[in-house]
């Protein structure tokens, strides 16, 4: 799960990274975005909930965090949600 959310994430162009032993992945959001209005064009656009990283503290701001805990094929179609919206600002 972990490799194909994070590979299909750097083919749209984020500088998402593999963390060591979680089943959280937090993604940087793209310029131009805060972390909640991030997360709510997925949820608007897409129906793909992530949490916006300042839902943990200030210091979560450019980041949205992503469980991977659902199975492989909700995973799949939410990547391939995600690579529907236009993300231009």
């Amino acid at each position: 799960r972990m490799n194909m959310v994070v590979e299909a994430l750097q083919e749209l162009g984020m500088q998402v990274q593999r963390p060591k032993a979680t089943f959280f992945l937090w993604i940087p959001v793209f310029e131009g975005y805060s972390s909640e209005q991030f997360a709510a064009k997925l949820l608007e656009e897409a129906g793909v909930i992530v949490t916006p990283g300042t839902a943990f503290g200030p210091s979560g701001e450019g980041y949205v965090r992503l469980s991977l805990s659902a199975p492989i094929e909700r995973l799949q179609q939410a990547v391939e949600r995600w690579k529907q919206i236009d993300w231009e600002v």
